[in-house]
């Protein structure tokens, strides 16, 4: 039985849009045809895409110490439509930081608790001036993803 991973991720640079682009390549080699991977930015995707979804990613830059504002709204749209309906959601989140990221994964972590979201792994988050091991952890949060899925561990 085939399983969806979304991947749902405000990617606004060039450097964001590297490691979305890490963390699809590395779910779809993983899934290997077993793992269906959709891949939509915070603005395209709606409940029906979450309902959909077996397992999640999410992905953003800190703003301002914050999750970008597109993650926001994508939240605030799902929100109260996949509230009953996605409870257990395997989840992980993935932040390129500028500086910090605690007040990013802190907002993302109060809404998936609302949501009753399951976070299967600690969120990976990106510090500091980009570095190129950055590629290769997204890669890894990806292909982890997709490998716990098809192996039925969430």
């Amino acid at each position: 039985m085939t399983k969806s991973l979304l991947i749902v991720a405000h990617a606004p640079s060039e450097n964001t849009r590297t490691l979305l682009d890490a963390v699809r390549s590395g779910a779809e080699e993983a899934g290997d045809g077993s793992v269906n991977v959709t891949c939509l930015s915070p603005f395209d995707t709606g409940p029906d895409e979450v309902l959909a979804a077996d397992a999640i990613i999410l992905g953003t830059p800190e703003n301002l110490g914050y999750m970008s504002g597109a993650l926001k709204d994508f939240f605030d749209r799902i929100y109260y439509p996949c509230l009953e309906e996605t409870q257990g959601l395997p989840y992980a989140l993935f932040v390129r930081a500028g500086q910090d990221g605690t007040g990013t994964c802190r907002a993302v972590q109060s809404i998936t608790t609302g949501l009753r979201w399951r976070p299967v792994q600690e969120p990976l988050v990106c510090r500091g001036a980009f570095e190129p091991k950055f590629i290769e952890e997204c890669r890894d949060l990806g292909a982890g993803m997709a490998a716990g899925l098809e192996a039925g561990i969430f």
